[in-house]
């Protein structure tokens, strides 16, 4: 009896120092977790703070180049969820500052991380943008006074039918060259309304929204970021040329062009800190199948 309980025990030990040693990363994740959590947590003590956003590199880069950040002493950073949020005062206003990364998403992502874990008084998302009026210059700084997102559309082809519920249709046939000659099987693009969730709104309840309205108070606190000029270098993956669906086929061109689709951005406590990975297919692992199998009807 003696032989096999030292034998269980000595096995016991085994497999437990087996574990230890193949997953010490296991405990790494909640340690540096909990750290953060408590550095945010102090530095939300000196707020309220104002969030300041940017996209890609470039634009970090040229907003560091103008020396008007100055990092905090004791909490210049806080690294949380692959993202890296720094902490610092800009003309002596506090600011909290984070580069969210390319795509809707990560705009989405870091935007309700800040909101969240921050003591924020407002968000300014500022960076490089392209624009249709001759008037304006790099590095004029342009608040809208309305903005949408244009994310949510249905592509309807030339044969089905246009929904109702779309707020404004984009017709790619009218865009062919020469205008008005033939059509184009793309059909056209219907935008509906986004789902708006409000905190001043009644809860779960979404509100139809499609312009956004933007208060003029942000006005002198933009101020600041003019004259913050950089590039951006795109690299699409895959191409859809507009124009090879006209009808008669292979006859003029589209004004539209082409569609080019990126590599999203992707953010993970597992990487390197504020250093996206290029991602466009994600992989599901099989570990999910039995965890949905309850979902099952």
């Amino acid at each position: 009896m003696a032989a096999k309980l030292v034998t269980r025990c000595s096995l016991l030990m085994q497999v437990l120092v087996f574990f230890l040693a193949v997953v010490p990363d296991a405990f790494a994740l909640p340690l540096n977790r909990l750290k953060s959590l408590t550095v945010i947590e102090e530095v939300n003590r000196r707020g309220p703070y104002l969030g300041l956003i940017t996209v890609i590199e470039s634009e970090e880069n040229a907003f560091f180049a103008t020396g008007a950040f100055k990092p905090h002493k004791t909490h210049p950073f806080v690294d949380l969820s692959g993202r890296r949020f720094r902490v610092g005062k800009i003309h002596g206003e506090k600011v909290i500052y984070v580069r969210c990364g390319v795509g809707m998403v990560n705009a989405a992502a870091a935007t309700q991380q800040i909101l969240d874990l921050f003591d924020i008084k407002g968000i300014i998302h500022f960076g490089i943008a392209g624009n249709a009026n001759d008037s304006l210059s790099i590095g004029d700084v342009i608040i809208p006074k309305q903005f949408a997102h244009t994310g949510i559309w249905d592509w309807v082809n030339l044969y089905s039918t246009t929904n109702l519920s779309d707020v404004v249709h984009l017709d790619i046939a009218s865009y062919n060259v020469p205008k008005g000659e033939g059509t184009n099987l793309l059909g056209h693009i219907g935008h509906r309304n986004e789902e708006f969730y409000s905190e001043l709104g009644k809860p779960n309840t979404a509100q139809p929204l499609f312009w956004a309205e933007t208060s003029k108070h942000w006005l002198h606190l933009a101020a600041n970021l003019e004259n913050l000029n950089s590039t951006m270098n795109l690299s699409d993956v895959v191409h859809l040329d507009i124009a090879s669906y006209n009808v008669p086929k292979g006859e003029g061109t589209n004004l539209l062009g082409h569609i080019g689709h990126r590599n999203a951005e992707f953010y993970s406590e597992l990487g390197k800190p504020n250093t996206a990975q290029p991602l466009f297919w994600a992989e599901t692992s099989k570990h999910w199948l039995h965890l949905a199998a309850n979902l099952e009807v």
